[in-house]
């Protein structure tokens, strides 16, 4: 347990500690206890190492999200049963979010099936309330709420942001899970504002607790709590039964830092002078976890160093995206997309006084070729990121996050304008 010199406890739930950090303002210790809770504590146990599984699982999925770039309270893993956060004032709602129609949902909707499929993602919020069960809470109720957390009023946009963001982050822990053939059925999450930057962010924890997983889709196979608050009678049997699911959770989830299937994008340019232009593709492809290669060479001058180049790349069996750069008649995009099965993106380098003209020669291509064209240099390594996310689910959170995070960002914008306004 941590120092006491350094450390003061903050609070205490079912599961875990609160300390503060006195060393480091603004930051706190979670550490994960060996309890194990189901139906609001009423079954309580002790399940030896818990503390770390749960840690160990929580510390993963955190970095998942963080990588992909969601803003979560999450800093680092600090040992084996504890990490360090930002500090936050949380707001009392657990979010749930649903992709498969199962527990507690089929009991407030008689008449649905079990195993009915939510699409679009089924969001449901729930008011921490421990003499009440947690009652279900409306949006009205939360807004009618007023709550105010470290200096924020949660209104409106808050509350959509929260909505957006749920979804967002579900999306990406079912896309990571079904690389291990795991089907994400349902998870609960909650928020905090933090309290320097006054953002609302990911907080708590996303462990075995927060989450319904089956493995290929099956129920009888669950691998998470369910199976503890399912037990008949709890014998040390059944404990070690549910501890080895909570330790087969805890083994996979480090399979879903890592990506199943690389890919990389080749830029290739006619000259050096489009070097600038092809930078920013390639400045573009990091911000997606993507490699990029930028080589020389032009399909007017040096055809056959064009295919040689080509024949490099399609022989070692990693999926690439041949970007093609060249300015005035683009030869180079035309020639490669007529030579290889791999996508080809033409990104001309657009000058003001032939512009007009030269793009024909990216657009009006003989038949049996299929190069795309995009002008902006960030936008064709958006497409790039978005053909390579279909088998990479890490490609792929990124730009569900990106795209979670302008949305955002027009919210807070329309707000703070608002504001003003007044």
């Amino acid at each position: 347990s941590p120092p006491a010199s350094s450390c003061q406890k903050l609070n205490e739930g079912k599961t875990k500690q609160i300390f503060e950090l006195v060393d480091e303002p603004g930051h706190v210790l979670v550490q994960s206890k060996d309890q194990i809770t189901a139906g609001n504590a009423v079954r309580k146990d002790q399940m030896e190492g818990k503390a770390a599984i749960a840690n160990k699982t929580t510390s993963c999925v955190f970095k998942l999200l963080q990588d992909a770039g969601f803003k979560t309270a999450f800093v680092r893993q600090h040992s084996e049963t504890a990490f360090v956060a930002s500090r936050c004032e949380m707001i009392p709602i657990e979010w749930v979010c649903r992709r498969i129609a199962t527990g507690s949902f089929l009991k407030r909707n008689p008449g649905v099936k079990e195993g009915y499929r939510f699409s679009p993602l089924k969001m449901e919020m729930f008011f921490k309330d421990d003499a009440n069960n947690d009652p279900q809470w409306s949006e009205e109720q939360l807004l009618a709420a007023g709550f105010e957390l470290a200096g924020l009023t949660i209104g409106r946009c808050e509350v959509d942001i929260m909505s957006k963001s749920t979804v967002a982050i579900f999306e990406v822990l079912e896309k990571a899970w079904a690389t291990q053939d795991c089907t994400l059925v349902d998870m609960k999450i909650e928020f905090g504002v933090n309290v320097t930057t006054k953002e609302i962010v990911l907080a708590d924890v996303i462990d075995n607790d927060s989450w319904r997983l089956w493995p290929a889709g099956d129920r009888s196979q669950q691998k998470d709590k369910q199976v503890y608050r399912d037990l008949k009678e709890v014998t040390p049997e059944a404990m070690q039964m549910v501890k080895r699911n909570f330790e087969w959770v805890a083994e996979r989830v480090k399979l879903l830092l890592e990506s199943q299937a690389k890919g990389r994008v080749v830029v290739l340019m006619g000259s050096t002078s489009d070097v600038a232009h092809c930078e920013k593709i390639r400045k573009a492809c990091g911000s997606y976890g993507i490699p990029c290669h930028l080589r020389v060479t032009s399909a007017h001058k040096g055809p056959d160093e064009t295919l040689r180049i080509k024949a490099e790349y399609e022989g070692d069996g990693v999926p690439t995206i041949f970007v093609a750069v060249a300015g005035r008649s683009n030869g180079l995009g035309p020639v490669m997309s007529g030579n290889t099965a791999y996508p080809v993106i033409n990104c001309p380098p657009i000058t003001p006084d032939w512009g007009a003209q030269d793009i024909w020669s990216s657009l009006r291509m003989p038949s049996g070729l299929g190069c795309s064209t995009v002008l902006s240099p960030e936008a064709a390594a958006q497409f790039a990121a978005q053909i390579l996310g279909l088998n990479d689910h890490l490609v792929w959170a990124r730009l569900r996050a990106s795209m979670l995070n302008t949305w955002v960002s027009l919210k807070q914008a329309d707000k703070k304008l608002q504001e003003c306004s007044l």
